[in-house]
């Protein structure tokens, strides 16, 4: 699934391509994903000016005077910024075409995305108004994430990853900055320390940082705006390597399931 770094890498990658362009047409060959698209959406999108490429934890928000088009990637989504007119391939299923002969072209082949209209403030949304604060945003602090672990049983990983709590830390990143931070992510939340807080909040940033810089990270087929894939995977220093010898002792590193999600990290460096 693309995580926050692959859908900030997209929005860095298109934002100054069209921002200041008009929409002349949103194109849709397939409206069933995850939300069907709004049969009204070209209706309400051609004409408009996109002022401002935002995102809101993994959701793309291309801002316009009259609302904004609200976009999720899904599990293996990419927008990619494309001449109007190319072929189009099976999963291609939305072009959002601009003047002047460019256009954003939504891939979803699992179809677990969205595009939709949204008016008025889009941080007022169903899917946006209760979200946590964004990760590298100053609000995620170490007092914060203790404030809001305290008592509760809820094991370190699914935690982090709850975008109630914070948004954007999703699996690969979750493990890998609890293996930094030297936290076990089977630990009960509510048992963080301060201090074991604010390093979790310090390479949760870190790792984040790192992976942007790189481009994401590429499992499967993600890729950028530009159609590019991300190298943040060879940074990878325990996520998808069970059985290998961690970095730090030399210890197998192990895996289990939680919460349905691969989890990986050292038992002896975990604590």
């Amino acid at each position: 699934m693309p995580e926050l770094p692959e859908v900030e890498t997209t929005r860095r990658g298109i934002a100054p391509h069209v921002e200041g362009r008009r929409i002349s047409r949103v194109r849709v060959r397939e409206g069933r994903l995850r939300q069907p698209v709004p049969p009204r959406i070209n209706e309400w999108a051609a004409g408009q000016v996109i002022n401002k490429v935002s995102r809101r934890g993994k959701y793309l928000l291309l801002e316009c005077a009259a609302g904004c088009l609200l976009i999720h990637l899904g599990m293996s989504g990419s927008l990619r910024l494309l001449a109007a007119g190319s072929a189009a391939a099976k999963h291609d299923h939305v072009d959002v075409e601009l003047a002047g002969g460019q256009c954003l072209r939504l891939r979803d082949p699992r179809r677990f995305g969205l595009l939709l209209w949204v008016e008025g403030d889009p941080a007022l949304h169903p899917l946006l108004c209760r979200l946590g604060p964004e990760p590298l945003a100053r609000a995620f602090s170490g007092a914060y994430l203790f404030e809001r672990a305290r008592g509760r049983a809820r094991a370190a990983k699914p935690f982090i990853m709850d975008a109630m709590i914070v948004v954007g830390v999703g699996n690969i990143y979750a493990n890998e900055a609890l293996f930094r931070a030297a936290i076990h992510p089977l630990r009960a939340a509510g048992g963080l320390t301060p201090a074991e807080c604010q390093r979790l909040v310090t390479e949760i940033k870190a790792v984040l940082r790192r992976a942007i810089a790189q481009g994401g990270t590429t499992l499967r087929d993600f890729v950028d705006g530009a159609g590019k894939p991300g190298y943040f995977k060879q940074q990878l220093q325990v996520y998808g390597r069970a059985g290998a010898p961690c970095v730090v002792c030399g210890g197998a590193i192990s895996c289990e399931r939680l919460g349905q999600r691969a989890t990986y990290f050292c038992e002896r460096c975990q604590r």
